[in-house]
């Protein structure tokens, strides 16, 4: 990913490391594929009815990556009040998802990834929060 060159040439001062910054979106997108991909995977499941509450979940958390990862990446103007408000949002989602997608993880391998994922995407938002605080 291109991440972090992009950070780098961002012209104005800002407020927050860089790198992390960069660490944290490339992490918010692969957690949106991850769950993009599992919700797709549960929807192949024969047991789908039972996956109904773990698929909403992975689309819920893919699409709160995706806000989260295009807020962090603008920064003219920048507002931290929205910034802590949408990560906080996102480390709940992952959580979430993370939490849907661990029950299932004995039976179906795509939740075993995407739960990982979930987990690493809610312990960067957290870090990135506590950059912020």
């Amino acid at each position: 990913m291109r991440t972090a060159e992009m950070m780098q040439t961002y012209p104005a001062e800002i407020n927050l490391d860089r790198d992390l910054l960069a660490k944290t979106v490339e992490t918010l997108v692969a957690c949106s594929q991850a769950c993009t991909a599992c919700a797709d995977a549960c929807l192949s499941e024969d047991m789908v009815t039972e996956l109904r509450k773990c698929i909403r979940a992975n689309l819920d958390c893919a699409d709160i990556c995706d806000t989260t990862a295009r807020v962090l990446s603008r920064h003219t103007g920048y507002d931290a009040n929205i910034t802590r408000t949408v990560l906080q949002a996102c480390a709940q989602a992952c959580k979430s998802c993370g939490d849907q997608c661990e029950a299932h993880a004995g039976h179906h391998e795509h939740c075993r990834v995407c739960a990982e994922a979930c987990r690493a995407c809610e312990q960067a938002c957290n870090d990135l929060l506590a950059a912020i605080a």
